[in-house]
């Protein structure tokens, strides 16, 4: 076996049979719902937990990442939107009418993710617009993780029926 027949297998374009596709799905998820709005959930524990001046800390913390947040939709919210449009448009395209399996991953993987950007832009503007502290801001920070893990939960499971339909079409194809 050459070089190029081992990069080949490794780097396999038939991404529902590739283990690689499926840890990086469990570890983006896992990692939307450690993080939210670029906070870590530890941090957000022990804060409610210890309160003081942790809970400052993270009063702090989160009020600076949802200004960031909706500071970035702010100023370039409409190129944002159209190039992430775009991506999804093309990749539906190519996923869809052209039957490419990479597309159809990817897309997968992105359209929730949109999903998620969309929630934690919205959760951000509405910490914001409450100033939420203490309590407010740690049911606002849980109803978030809530839905976060909700999409997905939703999106493994979409993904696991479709990428099992793929790989068994193909097998029977094959």
């Amino acid at each position: 076996m050459n070089f190029y027949q081992v990069l080949v297998e490794l780097i396999d374009l038939r991404s529902f049979s590739n283990l690689w596709y499926w840890i990086m799905l469990a570890v983006m998820w896992s990692s939307a719902s450690h993080w939210l709005l670029g906070v870590p959930f530890d941090l957000i524990t022990r804060a409610r937990r210890q309160g003081g001046a942790l809970q400052t800390d993270l009063e702090l913390v989160v009020r600076v990442q949802a200004e960031r947040l909706t500071n970035i939709a702010d100023t370039a919210g409409t190129m944002l939107v159209a190039g992430v449009f775009f991506l999804l448009t093309t990749l539906a395209i190519l996923a869809i009418f052209y039957g490419i399996e990479f597309a159809q991953a990817v897309l997968l993987l992105m359209v929730p993710m949109t999903l998620l950007g969309l929630l934690s832009l919205r959760t951000a503007r509405l910490i914001g617009a409450e100033d939420a502290k203490g309590d407010a801001l740690y049911a606002r920070l849980h109803r978030h993780r809530i839905m976060t893990q909700l999409i997905g939960i939703i999106s493994i499971f979409v993904t696991s029926m479709f990428g099992m339909y793929q790989n068994i079409h193909i097998g029977a194809l094959g």
